[in-house]
């Protein structure tokens, strides 16, 4: 398949990024910042982001969604990327609808798709139990209660989880199985901990002491939630990876810019052949980057399960490149990269979260090693 977007999907990029550039900038995400928001993004911008047609992209239609494809997600959080814009787009729009869409029962679907769609709720999806993401070492148990379960265990990193009208969370029910359940945050013996992350976004540390759920709240079927999470985790990576591409994109446009408006012995900096050269070289690894990204989303639209090893080549590509931009940028600034004047070093944080999120550069290198044999 062809690496270039259809005329529709150009139609989009262009207009989420024009949305996001007007209602958006990064001058949002400092007004949210210095503000100490207790939210950490704002509900009117997302409510007007359902206006447009975005959180419901992945919500099929028979639900009140758009049901476009993984690359049209993509487009919206690459979009994301290039404006630091904070949004729950990535924990309800993208990894909760999926996981509700692949396994939800029909009262769940019917219950929460249509919310998902209009930006009503917000929900979250509770997995990493670590500094770093281990999807095969979740240990916190859910044991058979009478008619129901019993949750006991914590989780970190739960993007927007502070703020979450349901969580969806993953539990070991057997020794081998995990299951999905989707659980109040209020309900009694939950204890929420909100945590703001390097890039002031938002996440959360969840702790279930003897938490009851009634067997409703099972997503799917007990011990059977495995392939549906391990596709449930390929779609957040690759939109990660495309929003790291949004990052490593708008902070070479600043390097660019910097470049030719700064000046050093009587002569712009961006004359230098030294600098030229880096500049020619992260172009070159951006553009590569955007190639494997592409290819990881459009896998993911024709054969989901069997688009693990193009994810975890575009979210390891993604890291790499999005680090690299970041400090160049940063380097090429001289030391007002450093200070909180400039935009750079917010998107240096952005960059150094995303990596994290769902798997770091090394985690996806190692999966990629596996996937082929070594």
């Amino acid at each position: 398949m062809a690496l270039v977007l259809t005329e529709e999907q150009g139609m989009l990029r262009d207009s989420v990024n024009a949305f996001l550039s007007e209602r958006a900038p990064v001058s949002h995400l400092r007004k949210l910042r210095d503000s100490r928001d207790a939210v950490g993004f704002d509900r009117r911008l997302w409510r007007q982001f359902a206006e447009q047609g975005y959180s419901a992209a992945l919500v099929p239609e028979a639900h009140g969604g758009l049901g476009l494809g993984v690359v049209e997600a993509g487009i919206i959080g690459e979009a994301l990327g290039r404006t630091l814009a904070p949004s729950p787009f990535l924990s309800t729009a993208v990894l909760a609808a999926r996981a509700l869409a692949r396994c939800g029962s029909q009262a769940q679907r019917e219950r929460l798709l249509p919310a998902i769609a209009a930006a009503e709720v917000v929900i979250a999806l509770a997995i990493d139990e670590s500094s770093k993401h281990r999807p095969a070492a979740i240990a916190t148990r859910a044991e058979r209660d009478g008619s129901g379960f019993r949750l006991d265990g914590a989780k970190t990193f739960v993007l927007d989880g502070h703020v979450a009208d349901h969580l969806i969370v993953a539990a070991r029910t057997s020794e081998r199985g995990i299951t999905l359940f989707l659980v109040d945050p209020r309900a009694a013996g939950v204890h929420i901990e909100r945590t703001l992350m390097a890039d002031a976004h938002n996440a959360a540390r969840v702790r279930f002491d003897a938490v009851r759920v009634e067997a409703q709240a099972v997503l799917g079927s007990v011990d059977g939630a495995g392939a549906v999470l391990d596709e449930v985790l390929d779609l957040g990576r690759v939109v990660v990876a495309a929003q790291l591409l949004g990052v490593a994109d708008a902070v070479f446009e600043l390097t660019l810019a910097y470049l030719k408006e700064r000046k050093q012995f009587d002569r712009y900096i961006g004359e230098f052949q030294a600098l030229q050269h880096r500049a020619a070289e992260l172009y070159i690894d951006i553009e590569l980057t955007r190639a494997a990204v592409l290819a990881a989303l459009q896998a993911m639209d024709q054969d989901p399960l069997n688009a693990a090893l193009a994810v975890a080549q575009a979210k390891a590509h993604a890291c790499s490149s999005a680090n690299r931009a970041v400090q160049e940028g940063v380097q090429m600034h001289g030391g007002m990269g450093m200070t909180d004047e400039f935009d750079i070093g917010l998107y240096m944080k952005r960059a150094r979260t995303l990596q994290e999120l769902l798997g770091d550069a090394g985690f996806h290198a190692e999966r990629v090693a596996t996937m082929n044999g070594y």
